[in-house]
């Protein structure tokens, strides 16, 4: 059985996952590891990987599960915000929803990731406003929670995952 790993990844967390699906997975099978590219439909497999905006997968990743048909489908991501699993199975069924009724979700697996150093200095900024967001400290915090992510711990969770 061939498999593809499909990724996209803005900051680098939900490459990090990939490539630890491709060191993982038996390297024979791989047809192909990249970027969403038609390419890949070849597969029987596919390892599906996304950042998440605005609770749902990133425009590339949310094409391509657009465009697959009687594949079976492992999906993968990174949200920088939420450590929590409620959150994460939200975006996932968000998620799932752009593929067509061919395909078999296999698996899934997400966990949170370190966002750019420009957003923690967003939120400062709009704390020194008068009247800022309430939240704006636990955003903070969940900022600096996420910049350790993934971590070994995540990797492993993940090979656990597709096993």
């Amino acid at each position: 059985m061939s498999y593809a790993i499909v990724f996209s990844s803005k900051t680098g967390n939900t490459e990090l996952l990939a490539d630890t699906l491709h060191n993982y997975l038996p390297q024979a099978d791989c047809c192909y590891f990249g970027s969403p590219n038609p390419a890949a439909m070849e597969a029987d497999t596919l390892y599906v990987g996304f950042w998440t905006d605005k609770g749902k997968a990133d425009e590339s990743s949310s094409d391509f599960l657009k465009q697959l048909r009687g594949k079976q489908v492992f999906l993968f991501g990174t949200a920088g915000f939420g450590g929590s699993e409620e959150y994460f199975n939200k975006i996932l069924k968000a998620v799932q929803k752009e593929l067509h009724s061919s395909n078999t979700v296999i698996g899934s697996f997400m966990c949170q990731g370190k966002m750019p150093m420009s957003v923690r200095q967003r939120y400062e900024n709009m704390k020194k406003q008068p009247l800022h967001l309430p939240n704006l400290d636990a955003m903070i915090e969940n900022f600096d929670k996420a910049l350790s992510h993934p971590d070994a711990d995540d990797l492993e969770r993940l090979k656990q995952a597709v096993k």
